[in-house]
C-alpha cells in the first residue's frame, strides 16, 4: 500500500483536503507482494468515500487515545531518521537542489519536527526529533518521463542495489521528479506525493514520491511565488515535510492513523496557521536554518490533538 498527500484545486492557504482509497497490486520483482493505499480527492459532502483507507490486515487491535489518532501496533522510525534524495530527471541549473537539501538538513531538531515526538511504539518509545540528511544521487530518466508506481519503486531499487545509496532501514528515500516528469497513477490530478515501503534485497525500505508542483501549480502549490524564489521547490518542501512525518510515524502503514485512515499530516493537509510576508511578497510560516518556508501544519498527538507548527 502507499499513502498520498492529495492534490487540491485552486490556490488557497487554507484549502480543505479529503481523500478516499483505492487498493491495487503490482508486479515489480521483489516488491511484487507490496500493497498500496491511495488517498484520493472526494466531494466533501460524500462521507461514504472517506472510509478508513488501510487494508483489513492493518486494522488489528487499534489502541484509541483521546487525541483523534490511534496506534495500530506497527513499527515507527525511531532514533535519527536518515533522509536520502534521488533527483530524477533534469535538475541542471535548478536552485531546488540547494533549497531542498537545506530543508532536509534543517528540519531535524526544530520545534516543527518535535511534533513527531508525541508518537510512540508499543513499548512507549517515542520518535526522536532528529533528522539526518545523508546524501543524494541522480537518475537521468532511467524509467522515462511517465512513471508508473512500479517504475518509481524501480528507481529506488536501482539506487540502492547499484550502491549509489546504501541500504538503510531507518531512512526515507525521496524520489524528487523534475517538472517534465509525470507519475501516471495520478500526480497533479489525484495526489502531489505519497509514501510507502517495499522489500529490496531483504531490507524494508521506506520511500516517497514527490512531484514538482511547477507541472501543476494550481493543484500542488499553495502559492505561485515561493519565499525562496522557486515556486516548484518551495511547494515541494511542504510535500516533503508531509511525507516525512507520515513515514516516520506510519512507515509500514500499520502504526498511527485515525478511524478514517488519515495519518498525522493528512489531518492538517493544506493548512498553514499564522503566515508572514517575505520580501518578494510570498508567504512563509517557518524559518529553518537560513531559509523561510511555507510548510503545512502537523497533528500533535497530545492535549486532545490539534494542528500546529510546533510542540510544545
Amino acid at each position: 500500500m502507499k499513502r498520498f498527500i492529495a492534490a487540491f484545486a485552486g490556490i488557497s492557504l487554507l484549502a480543505l483536503i479529503s481523500v478516499f482509497s483505492v487498493a491495487f497490486s503490482q508486479g515489480q520483482s521483489e516488491l511484487a507482494d507490496q500493497k498500496k493505499i491511495q488517498h484520493r480527492l472526494r466531494d466533501d459532502k460524500d462521507e461514504d468515500k472517506n472510509k478508513d483507507a488501510h487494508p483489513p490486515e492493518a486494522k488489528a487491535r487499534p489502541r484509541p487515545g483521546g487525541n483523534g489518532i490511534s496506534y495500530h501496533g506497527g513499527p515507527l522510525i525511531l532514533n535519527t531518521t536518515n533522509v536520502y534524495y534521488i533527483w530524477y530527471g533534469n535538475w541542471s541549473g535548478n536552485s531546488a537542489t540547494t533549497i531542498l537539501t537545506d530543508f532536509a538538513r534543517s528540519i531535524g531538531g526544530s520545534p516543527y519536527f518535535n511534533i513527531n515526538t508525541t508518537y510512540y511504539n508499543g513499548s512507549n518509545v517515542h520518535v526522536s526529533n532528529s533528522v539526518n540528511y545523508v546524501t543524494s544521487t541522480t537518475d537521468n530518466y532511467s524509467q522515462g518521463t511517465s512513471l508508473s508506481d512500479s517504475a518509481i519503486q524501480a528507481v529506488v531499487a536501482s539506487a540502492v542495489s547499484s550502491g549509489r545509496l546504501p541500504y538503510d532501514t531507518n531512512a526515507v528515500y525521496f524520489v524528487l521528479t523534475s517538472a517534465d516528469v509525470n507519475a501516471s497513477s495520478g500526480f497533479c490530478t489525484q495526489y502531489c506525493g505519497w509514501h510507502t515501503h517495499g522489500t529490496i534485497n531483504g531490507f524494508d525500505i521506506k520511500y516517497s514520491f514527490v512531484g514538482n508542483p511547477d507541472r501543476c501549480p494550481s493543484s500542488c502549490a499553495a502559492q505561485t511565488v515561493g519565499p525562496n524564489g522557486n515556486a516548484g521547490a518551495d511547494g515541494m518542501a511542504s510535500i516533503i515535510a508531509h511525507e516525512l512525518e507520515e513515514a516516520v510515524t506510519d512507515p509500514d502503514l500499520n502504526a498511527w492513523y485515525d478511524s478514517r485512515g488519515a495519518e498525522n499530516a493528512d489531518k492538517c493537509a493544506w493548512t498553514f496557521g499564522t503566515t508572514f510576508t517575505a520580501g518578494n511578497g510570498s508567504k512563509y510560516n517557518v524559518t529553518l536554518g537560513t531559509r523561510n518556508y511555507l510548510i503545512q501544519r502537523n497533528w500533535v498527538n497530545a492535549s486532545g490533538g490539534y494542528c500546529s507548527m510546533s510542540y510544545p
